[in-house]
């Protein structure tokens, strides 16, 4: 790959652009707001502007809800002759952008899975994506080289490229990535009630649990939105266990000693649960293979 354009310099966007520049790649900037751009640039990610001659692949660094719009906005224009994007969510912008009439041979959807809780182009690294699953989700009908191009774009920024179907892409970042920022936000909500006092003895456990919940509301807004049923569907079994933790406390709280063996045992099952849970999370995958999921987003 000789040029590229990166359509929305936010954290993603930029790192791409950085990641690219660092390969060689003559990369291009756009993005609706200028600064941006320019803020970019001003980091060594590229050239502000759209280049004169169709580049070999642009990227759509912009949020689920716009990744159709913009994809065909920049058919019509010319901007590239292959595309992709980074949006979290890969079947709701896929079937959008069948509806708009997009050329969908020419375009192979994407998802870094990497990112930070900071946003905008200031938070952007060149290695954010280093060593990380870049998951690749081609279509029926999609062009080879549209394919080698998406592909050599996740390797140019240090990843492995992973290849999925758009709706089990969408399962596994509702379980490994939305539906913990919701519960992460939803635990970091309850810091609002606490007095000062008792803010101060906050420990790293507490830190660890909610640090993703400093992500951009608004993006994360329509992150999760985009993705509506598959979280709902996470975000309700865990609703599930939840419930039966709480009346296990109230239970062991409670002056009913003949309750209390049975509470605890839901409660120990529930942590432990937790624990193997836990141990699941893979330390690292093997380069090169086609996991049938995802590592964490954050």
């Amino acid at each position: 790959m000789r040029s590229a354009a990166v359509v929305g310099t936010g954290l993603i966007g930029t790192s791409i652009a950085l990641a690219l520049r660092g390969r060689g790649v003559t990369t291009y900037l756009l993005d609706r707001d200028p600064e941006a751009a320019r803020t970019a640039a001003d980091l060594g990610a590229g050239l502000v502007g759209a280049p004169r001659t169709p580049v070999d692949l642009a990227v759509l660094a912009v949020p689920p809800q716009h990744v159709a719009s913009a994809l065909h906005e920049h058919q019509q224009l010319r901007l590239a002759e292959d595309y992709t994007d980074a949006a979290s969510v890969k079947a709701k912008p896929q079937a959008e952008a069948a509806a708009l009439g997009c050329d969908l041979s020419r375009y192979v959807g994407g998802h870094p899975m990497a990112g930070r809780e900071q946003s905008g182009p200031l938070a952007a690294q060149g290695d954010l994506f280093q060593g990380r699953p870049w998951v690749l989700t081609p279509a029926a009908g999609v062009g080879r080289r549209a394919v080698g191009r998406a592909t050599e774009l996740a390797e140019l920024c240090g990843a492995r490229p992973v290849v999925m179907g758009h709706e089990e892409h969408d399962r596994a970042v509702a379980l490994i990535s939305h539906a913990p920022h919701m519960v992460a936000s939803l635990l970091a909500a309850r810091l609002l009630d606490g007095d000062e006092s008792e803010l101060q003895l906050a420990g790293q456990g507490l830190r660890d649990a909610t640090r993703i919940a400093a992500g951009d509301a608004e993006l994360w807004t329509d992150i999760v939105g985009s993705n509506a049923r598959a979280v709902a569907e996470v975000l309700g079994e865990v609703a599930l266990e939840l419930r039966t933790v709480v009346d296990a406390l109230r239970d062991l709280g409670s002056d009913a000693p003949e309750r209390h063996l049975t509470s605890r045992a839901h409660l120990t099952t529930a942590l432990v649960r937790g624990v193997q849970g836990r141990g699941r999370i893979p330390a690292k995958a093997p380069g090169g293979l086609r996991l049938s999921g995802v590592a964490a987003a954050n």
